[in-house]
């Protein structure tokens, strides 16, 4: 039978390096070699099991301890350099494992640092954001992803693009799709640009959403997306070949800083272009006044999705035929933000939108279902808003449905215009975000405010573990 032979020098040297020990000292209580010793500490030579029992018996070493594996340093430094600023810097984790084996101690220092900087990012964001409803600039800096670029700079502004609304309602006047907006543009694409749709199914395409192949013009969409995403997909291709003027004078105001940053930009607008090719500016604002901005009468009167037809109301602010200035923001289901937008740029000083106790949290426990509430800043600002979740793409067998949710407000003054503010209902007291928030007395406080220091008493407990002075 083979033995079984188990690498673990770096181990053994700790082992012996907190008994105090010599490499002679040691090897002589084994019975082998210093030299033979020094091998097994660097990890050329195995431990075999007739050593592992004899480290047992002469020192009381726990087994375990020599053949675990690297356990909890091992993940934790998977989480540190599976950040984004460090995600490409290794192929595996083959060195991460060498370094939790050989220099533990370097490894814990290195998941305290990265966990420190993470806390002190999150600290200045926040002292930003406090001092930015102050209406002071704060010249904080750090180190920004493209993508954390784009989303500022589409975030603070209106959530409206002139050049490219005109553009597209000229084009879809021209196009006159009639009622099957998604046939009109398969057909555009093939008659003026020789280009054919085809949706494949999950196995020829299982990690896209779309790919257009220029050797054979085609452009794949996968049968995962519903029809009205498969449609907007379709319209971003139109809109990228027919509104490349527009969109492109539209980007080169943002300025941005990267090639990568550019590109997600571009992108960004062309979803909105399609979102203006699919709901036409002057018909879809004269059928939201109509019906009261209730978004299930306009998702099926443009045959859209809830979620698009909630972006498009964001958009609604041209000079002279202006809607109400909603803003929206969609999160996942740990919280992550995956979008904001605004009509007049996301309301991020007055509403914030990180208060564990609006409603968006709530939906997640009742999907599909409409969720209202009025809730009341703690300056006194109220704001209508409205969430609900939305499915991702359509998932196969044993794969987990991918469920977001969107909430989408205005300001209280105009709940009487809205469909949703029809009853008076109490206000729920929120907060931008718990670190910025000093409402005593919050259940649903998570983290204590940066504006106060904590009044732990040991003779009184509040209703938090976060109570402050």
């Amino acid at each position: 039978m083979a033995e079984n032979k188990i690498f673990a020098g770096p181990r053994v040297r700790r082992i012996r390096n907190g008994l105090q020990l010599t490499q002679t000292a040691m090897a002589e209580a084994l019975g082998i070699s210093p030299s033979y010793l020094n091998l097994i500490e660097r990890n050329q030579r195995p431990l075999t099991v007739q050593l592992l029992l004899k480290l047992a018996s002469v020192y009381k070493v726990d087994l375990d301890e020599l053949q675990g594996e690297t356990g909890s340093g091992l993940a934790q430094l998977r989480e540190v350099f599976a950040d984004p600023l460090l995600a490409g810097e290794l192929p595996g984790d083959q060195e991460l494992i060498e370094v939790t084996e050989a220099a533990p101690n370097a490894s814990g220092g290195i998941v305290k640092l990265y966990r420190a900087y993470r806390e002190q990012a999150s600290r200045l964001k926040d002292l930003a954001d406090l001092l930015a409803g102050q209406g002071h600039m704060a010249a904080l800096s750090d180190t920004r992803l493209p993508i954390d670029e784009v989303r500022e700079a589409f975030e603070a502004r209106p959530n409206h693009f002139a050049r490219i609304e005109e553009a597209m309602e000229a084009f879809h006047a021209a196009l006159s799709p009639g009622d099957d907006l998604a046939g009109a543009l398969k057909a555009w694409l093939k008659k003026e640009h020789g280009l054919v749709v085809r949706t494949l199914p999950v196995h020829a395409m299982p990690n896209l959403r779309r790919r257009f192949d220029r050797h054979s013009m085609r452009l794949f969409i996968s049968e995962r997306l519903s029809p009205f995403d498969q449609a907007r997909e379709i319209a971003m291709e139109v809109a990228s070949i027919a509104c490349h003027e527009p969109i492109d004078a539209e980007l080169e105001q943002f300025r941005f800083a990267t090639a990568e940053a550019r590109r997600i930009g571009r992108f960004e607008l062309a979803r909105y272009a399609a979102h203006a090719v699919m709901m036409p500016y002057q018909a879809f604002l004269a059928a939201a006044q109509r019906a009261k901005y209730d978004i299930d009468v306009l998702r099926s009167r443009f045959q859209v999705s809830f979620e698009q037809a909630a972006n498009r109301l964001t958009m609604l602010q041209r000079p002279g035929a202006a809607g109400i200035p909603f803003f929206l923001m969609e999160i996942d289901n740990a919280g992550h933000r995956l979008r904001r937008a605004g009509a007049l740029g996301f309301p991020n000083a007055r509403f914030g939108g990180a208060c564990p106790k609006l409603n968006i949290h709530a939906a997640f426990a009742v999907p599909g279902q409409i969720l209202v509430d009025r809730v009341e800043m703690p300056e006194g600002s109220e704001f209508l808003v409205v969430s609900r979740t939305l499915d991702g793409p359509q998932a196969g067998f044993q794969e987990r449905v991918r469920r977001t949710a969107l909430l989408i407000g205005c300001d209280v003054g105009f709940a009487e215009e809205v469909v949703y503010g029809a009853s008076r209902m109490p206000a729920v007291p929120v907060g931008a975000a718990c670190r910025l928030c000093e409402r005593q007395g919050c259940l649903a406080r998570a983290e204590p405010p940066v504006t106060r220091p904590l009044g732990l008493d040991e003779m009184a407990t509040g209703l938090s573990v976060f109570d402050f002075q």
